[in-house]
């Protein structure tokens, strides 16, 4: 007999190789329908073996049909009385694409009419009661061809049996098994599913690798049929049974973040029998990691097709290759409908295949990791494009890893690298003991190749990345930054726990820098004889500008009696100077109640906690404006930063346009001889002296950037004197 299976798009060969499997050939005659020739025997064994498959069903005849007559013949040819007993139920379903006949609800009433006739006569009965064995009947016509078929299956094929709770947008348990049958994992290979919700890929997974039959614990339509007879049904499920391997090799492992979904999921394992195959954590995806090697990632994040989560979604597939990378040796499968997948993560898939996901077109991207037996190549070694079918153990074909890897540039660039730290670190040696300076700049971008700025701040070192092109992708960056990274703390003897990464983005329009992370890694550190608490963890800067180290020391020597005044104040290191020098009194003015909150901390540490020190909530022109009284200040801070948008203000902050008008609004609460340390570390800015009121200006520029900092421009400064 003729038997079809059918499948969603995309999963046709997958399908044709589990028939192969069975020991039937197929072909494809429609998208979805994979055609195969078996005996009676076959309907039990295709529903309870295939994975991938919606549907089997007996296909009775296709012919040509452009008329409601033909249609009628036809169907009354075929062998309906050896299907559908006297009694039987028969539905007729129905459907025509691109036909003559297309009317659907009339194909179906005449494909009704016809097999009530041949019944009638077949059978020798005038009543069909229907209440006999369900036999559902499709009429199904594609260009005027009527392919007339009889589902065998019932309830379709991902129905497996165990999954008798569902949980949030479950996957289907036939695209999950053929996620993994088209991976590379094997039952003696690890497996992860870092986002396994309700389990489905890694019970799926457990069953491929045990050889368990998805349908033996379920009941199939065909299962009522005479022509199906119980014997059949027996034999082929026996088959099965033996068929069955024990335990696998290494536990299959499942992570989610939703504790309700890992309750079902282990539930569900319970119910196929895999509960000792499958071992459910509850993980963020940022933990993910294995020591075991040559093992595969499958999983199906989430798409962010909602409004609300699709910026969410886009920042967990860019930190997918900063977490995929440290499997170096694993295959990793992703399934998502995201169009920009590839360009949020960096690189090219090595294959993909459309699927679909209930009515979600997706893309099942495949990154392929080494084989096992092969090694991973070093930086400098060259791939061959052929290797030795049984190479020795020294002579293994070499492999990149799928995500990162180190191109032949990197062990250069570090080489470079350690020379240049090595020579600053031998040159600073003394700084600490001589000068009592032990937060300093060791290297500044000083090879092109390697744009980093190391600061030692003590015992810790804090690293920036500043955005550059390169050719690297995402991951290999990553690779490459740990290298330099773990170049830097071997050079200057500082353990990794001690070493901070941040990257510094290119501001564009007007973005500006935010919180970087919330790990509260804090220190003390001293500078000037003073103490201080810096954030090495969770701001791009630490809450320390060492590049004002001398000007700081300018406003403590100047500040003895002084009503000082710190706007933009920051952390309030400059208030902490002040107070130093013997300030009359000190005003921090920020927008921020964190940067506040900070500097009465740093104020506190070193003693000044009695006296007028007073910290203003505002941003800078607002509190400049609220003064009606002249002559309130003597010696003034203005570092402001080149723009703000905070959504505290109406107006965003930009320090060439505004700079002018907050100055000229300073200058009047000024005292006669008054002196403002005005600072930017804008490189396009122009003072424009010629607009500010009667003032001395002075550019100190030179005398205020510290000797260890390379880059002469990091900032401008200016000392202007008001004439009152």
């Amino acid at each position: 007999m003729d038997l079809l299976a059918t499948s969603t798009f995309g999963l046709e060969a997958i399908v044709a190789r589990e028939l192969e499997a069975l020991g039937y050939t197929s072909k494809t005659v429609q998208p979805g329908r994979m055609l195969f020739e078996a005996d009676v025997g076959a309907i039990a064994r295709a529903n309870l073996w295939l994975r991938a498959a919606d549907r089997v069903l007996v296909r009775l005849g296709a012919f040509e049909a452009t008329d409601f007559g033909q249609l009628f013949d036809q169907t009354y040819a075929l062998p309906w009385e050896e299907w559908i007993p006297a009694d039987g139920e028969f539905p007729v379903k129905g459907r025509s694409i691109k036909s003559q006949l297309s009317s659907v609800p009339a194909c179906q009433k005449i494909v009704k009419k016809a097999i009530v006739e041949k019944l009638r006569a077949a059978h020798g009965v005038q009543e069909l009661a229907e209440t006999g064995p369900r036999v559902t009947v499709e009429v199904a016509l594609l260009k005027d061809l009527a392919t007339l078929v009889i589902d065998t299956t019932g309830p379709g094929l991902h129905k497996r049996g165990y999954r008798k709770l569902a949980g949030r947008a479950p996957l289907k348990e036939t695209l999950a098994a053929a996620m993994v049958m088209l991976s590379f994992w094997r039952p003696e290979r690890p497996l992860i599913d870092p986002f396994c919700g309700t389990g489905t890929i890694p019970i799926e997974a457990a069953m491929i690798g045990r050889n368990m039959a998805p349908g033996l614990n379920r009941e199939f339509a065909a299962e009522a049929w005479p022509r199906v007879t119980g014997e059949i049904w027996e034999a082929a499920r026996e088959e099965a049974r033996q068929a069955a391997l024990p335990g696998l090799p290494t536990r299959i492992i499942g992570t989610d973040v939703d504790g309700e979904a890992l309750s079902l999921a282990r539930y569900h394992a319970q119910q196929a029998g895999v509960a000792e195959d499958v071992h459910f954590q509850r993980h963020d995806f940022a933990q993910i990691t294995s020591s075991r090697q040559f093992g595969c990632v499958i999983g199906n994040p989430p798409y962010g097709q909602r409004m609300g989560e699709r910026d969410e979604v886009q920042e967990l597939y860019r930190a997918m290759p900063d977490v995929l990378r440290r499997l170096k040796t694993w295959s990793h499968y992703i399934l998502t409908s995201h169009p920009n997948f590839e360009a949020l993560v960096g690189q090219k898939a090595d294959r993909r295949r459309k699927l679909y996901n209930g009515r979600i077109e997706c893309t099942y991207f495949q990154f392929h990791g080494p084989e096992p037996g092969t090694r991973l190549a070093e930086a400098d070694e060259a791939i061959p494009e052929a290797a030795p079918d049984e190479p020795a153990d020294d002579e293994r074909p070499l492999a990149r890893p799928a995500f990162g890897g180190l191109l032949p540039a990197s062990r250069r660039q570090a080489e470079e690298f350690r020379n240049r730290l090595t020579k600053r670190a031998r040159h600073l040696r003394r700084w600490p003991s001589r000068r009592g300076i032990t937060c300093y700049r060791l290297y500044e971008r000083d090879v092109p190749e390697v744009p980093l700025v190391v600061d030692r701040y003590e015992d810790y070192l804090h690293v920036t990345e500043y955005e550059r092109p390169h050719e690297r992708s995402a991951a290999e960056h990553a690779d490459w930054l740990d290298l330099m990274v773990r170049t830097a703390g071997e050079v200057l003897d500082v353990p990794p726990e001690k070493v901070f990464t941040k990257l510094r983005l290119r501001q564009r329009g007007s973005t500006q820098y935010e919180r970087y992370a919330d790990d509260e890694r804090t220190a003390l550190v001293s500078e000037g004889g003073l103490r201080f608490r810096i954030n090495l963890s969770d701001y791009v800067d630490t809450g320390l500008f060492l590049d004002h180290r001398i000007t700081r020391s300018m406003v403590r020597d100047e500040a003895k009696g002084k009503r000082f005044l710190n706007l933009f104040a920051y952390t309030g290191a400059f208030t902490v100077y002040a107070a130093a020098g013997g300030a009359a009194s000190t005003t921090s003015v920020d927008l921020s109640n964190t940067y506040l909150d900070w500097a009465r901390k740093n104020m506190t540490l070193n003693d000044f906690r009695d006296g007028p020190h007073h910290f203003v909530r505002n941003d800078a022109m607002s509190f400049l404006e609220s003064h009606a009284v002249a002559a309130t200040y003597d010696l003034a801070l203005v570092d402001p930063p080149t723009f703000s948008n905070s959504k505290r203000t109406e107006q965003f902050w930009d320090v060439q346009r505004d700079h002018v008008a907050l100055l000229n609004r300073l200058f009047k609460l000024m005292s006669p001889g008054g002196v403002v340390f005005f600072s930017t570390n804008f490189r396009r800015f122009k003072l424009a002296e010629e607009q500010l009121a009667a003032a001395t200006i002075q550019e100190i520029s030179r005398q205020t950037v510290p000797e260890d900092f390379r880059n002469r421009r990091i900032h401008r400064c200016w000392r202007i004197v008001c004439q009152g």
